[in-house]
């Protein structure tokens, strides 16, 4: 029995390993549909390697997941020192590129970081995430946002400007083409929602 002057209970924080796990596998989810998107643009050239595939896209998008989850919980829960830095996580993707055995050989061989294309798309895609989910958290000044809002969109209209480059059949007039540029768009844009987590109000 309780008085009308009693304090109110204080709710029983969870437990972030549900929400992490859950972050996880939808990040691996995301690669994976990521992963499906450069299968299509290589076409018969698209290889599957352990390290390539499982290193440098599955592994880091579970990581930045469940990074981005553990941010929703201590958003949830009061945040932390710091824990807006977790707004970086998606550029666990460059790291595990700069780590791989060709970007080594290939600076070990004096060429300049990212030449050739290799691991530039690995650093620009989390860019546009993470602009993306600036621009969508509300918060930071109104100019800011919408300079990275508009940087973050970038990819969606130059994707539907050169996609006859990768094959005639990924042209977004046609139907395989229309659905590519789908896949590609959303995972775009799933990225920049799950990037506004750390950006937004405790």
């Amino acid at each position: 029995m309780t008085t009308g002057n009693a304090a109110p209970p204080v709710p029983r924080t969870r437990s972030a390993g549900p929400l992490i796990a859950t972050g996880g596998l939808a990040g691996l989810t995301w690669a994976a549909a990521l992963r499906g998107v450069m299968a299509e643009v290589s076409g018969p050239d698209s290889t599957v390697t352990w390290y390539g595939t499982f290193g440098q896209i599955l592994l880091p998008g579970a990581v930045t997941g469940a990074l981005l989850a553990w941010a929703e919980h201590l958003r949830r829960t009061g945040g932390r020192r710091r824990w807006r830095l977790l707004a970086l996580a998606p550029l666990t993707f460059p790291a595990a590129v700069l780590l791989s055995p060709e970007t080594v050989a290939a600076l070990g061989g004096g060429q300049p970081l990212f030449s050739g294309g290799i691991g530039g798309g690995a650093l620009a895609l989390p860019l546009f995430g993470m602009a993306g989910g600036y621009a969508i958290a509300g918060r930071g000044r109104w100019w800011v946002r919408l300079a990275a809002g508009a940087f973050a969109v970038t990819p969606i209209p130059v994707w539907v400007l050169v996609s006859g480059a990768f094959g005639p059949e990924l042209v977004v007039t046609t139907p395989r083409g229309a659905w590519v540029a789908v896949l590609f768009s959303a995972c775009v844009a799933t990225l920049a929602l799950a990037c506004a987590v750390p950006h937004r109000r405790v």
